[in-house]
């Protein structure tokens, strides 16, 4: 079997390649040359790239094999996320990778605004001595507003401690208990903007926070305050910005990113009170190698079929180790659960009993959805699309979570119902030291046998000679039944044989099968080895 393929787009770290590791075919292209990506894409298992390479959904269309984009670093304004999740193509980037080096950054910008490094600097290499014209301020007992207190903002704010400055935040989803840890007070965005010195911003660039830093909070700030965007272009309205620092209005701005880039217009960028940099929030040593370890390490993940943290249109997270061998088991009860529908699948719920309850089990909702539809639907079904296939067609999944487990320490069940009202269900879970995959429950019906590849399940009304019929049949075939389980309601009422086969049954068998003995409901699943 060929190594999975990973297609290096854009220059990447030589530590990059070696988090890969030796089980990949690693393939270099030019990801701004579209023919060349085409070319390359048709082969690829995953992709990585930078902020130079497209991958739109012409892109998307051009590799059926491609199972994860990597974009080593923060912005993902490259890739088409929508379109890779309804490819199934799961999309990750590198959140942490440069927090540190953008906290770095707004603390070398404030006080770059404080002291006019930037002009004094200007000044002595033009063959100037002018020490009295870049009279600085000191940031001691000064207020410093941070707006976002996120990790970046929570950095900044530890690291801005030591000056002895006074904190304050705006965050509308940080409790005032973890502010309080990071010594930092909450207050609302008109008082940070009335009292703080320095002003920086730090929120994801969002329809809301869009121009969130305005004429109207500009006018509110004092004459003495600076204003820091290193975040997003746009959180900061530019003409605004551009009209209160030629007025006075406020002292002086940094910025680091902008709504264009580069910039075309020098009415912002060509003020004295502007210190810029074109976008080295990111641009360290430690955070392009930091970007790309993290990225390759979620290749390996996803390629190994396992949810990744970083994981951008995938719910989930870090799957706990005692949560793990779970993944495989509600994926065949998904598979079986599919089996077991004669029609249109209106309901779904996924239930997981027993100890798993003390874990973080979402990951299972996602193995249950992905291993339904994988009977369900012809094109590729991941982590990623499963939830989408369910909300295309109308099918209302829900999850819930009980310790109670009243036969076994976890049982994993996917019930639902059938358009026409019909319930279906079937359970799991799994047992010994070897942690053996079992069906222990179908339709209502108590069973307890290992997944096999290939079942038949039936029902019938319970009477003598049934067992002796069907094995008949089967035997004639030259069917082998390797194993065997039946559950009934009551004594002569309602029975359930499910039959382990060792290998898949003919449909016109099934049939014969069926007008042997009578059955009411009969299904036969093949279950794809995971």
């Amino acid at each position: 079997m060929s190594a999975p393929v990973v297609l290096i787009a854009e220059q990447l770290s030589p530590a990059t390649i070696a988090a890969l590791g030796p089980d990949f075919e690693v393939v270099h292209v030019d990801g701004t040359d579209r023919d060349a990506l085409r070319s390359a894409l048709g082969s690829a298992d995953a992709v990585l790239v930078r902020s130079a390479t497209q991958i739109d959904a012409e892109a998307l269309g051009w590799a059926p094999k491609l199972k994860v984009v990597a974009r080593a670093g923060v912005g993902l304004d490259n890739v088409d996320i929508k379109s890779a999740t309804q490819a199934g193509v799961m999309v990750v980037n590198a959140p942490t990778s440069n927090i540190i080096s953008a906290a770095e950054l707004t603390v070398a910008h404030i006080l770059g605004l404080a002291r006019h490094l930037p002009r004094a600097h200007a000044s002595l290499s033009a063959g100037e001595w002018k020490r009295s014209s870049f009279t600085g301020i000191e940031l001691f007992e000064k207020t410093v507003g941070i707006i976002g207190l996120g990790r970046i903002g929570a950095l900044i704010a530890d690291r801005l401690r030591g000056f002895g400055v006074e904190l304050i935040a705006y965050d509308p989803y940080i409790t005032a208990a973890r502010a309080q840890q990071l010594g930092v007070q909450l207050v609302s965005l008109d008082e940070l903007v009335g009292r703080a010195d320095f002003l920086t911003i730090h929120m994801p660039r969002t329809p809301e926070t869009l121009g969130m830093i305005g004429a109207e909070q500009l006018r509110a700030m004092k004459p003495t305050a600076f204003v820091i965007n290193v975040a997003r272009g746009g959180l900061i309205d530019e003409d605004a910005l551009a009209e209160a620092l030629a007025s006075g209005e406020i002292a002086g701005a940094a910025l680091d990113v902008f709504v264009q880039e580069p910039p075309a217009d020098t009415r912002l960028t060509g003020l004295p009170n502007v210190n810029v940099t074109p976008h080295l929030g990111a641009s360290t040593d430690e955070a392009q190698e930091k970007a790309g370890v993290s990225v390759a390490k979620s290749v390996r993940l996803a390629l190994a079929g396992d949810l990744v943290p970083d994981a951008v249109n995938v719910a989930g997270g870090a799957i706990d180790e005692y949560v793990r061998p779970g993944l495989p088991l509600t994926e065949k009860l998904g598979q079986v659960f599919a089996g077991l529908a004669d029609g249109a699948i209106a309901s779904v719920d996924i239930e997981v009993h027993g100890e798993l309850a003390e874990h973080n089990v979402q990951a299972l909702r996602l193995a249950g959805l992905k291993g339904l539809f994988s009977k369900v639907v012809s094109e590729p079904v991941s982590y990623v699309n499963a939830p989408l296939l369910a909300e295309q067609r109308n099918i209302d999944v829900r999850f819930t979570v009980d310790s109670l487990s009243e036969s076994y320490r976890n049982v994993i069940t996917i019930r639902g119902a059938l358009t026409d009202g019909t319930p279906i269900s079937v359970s799991g879970t799994l047992t010994g030291p070897k942690q053996v995959e079992k069906i222990v429950e179908i339709n209502g019906y108590e069973v307890e046998l290992p997944i096999p590849e290939h079942l038949i399940v039936f029902s019938y009304v319970d009477r003598p000679g049934i067992v002796a019929t069907y094995g008949g049949v089967l035997g004639e075939a030259g069917v082998n039944i390797a194993g065997l389980q039946i559950a009934r309601d009551e004594k002569r009422g309602t029975a359930l044989s499910v039959l382990s086969v060792d290998a898949p049954v003919e449909e016109t068998l099934i049939g014969a099968l069926r007008g042997a003995i009578g059955a009411e409901h009969m299904h036969t699943i093949d279950i794809d080895a995971l």
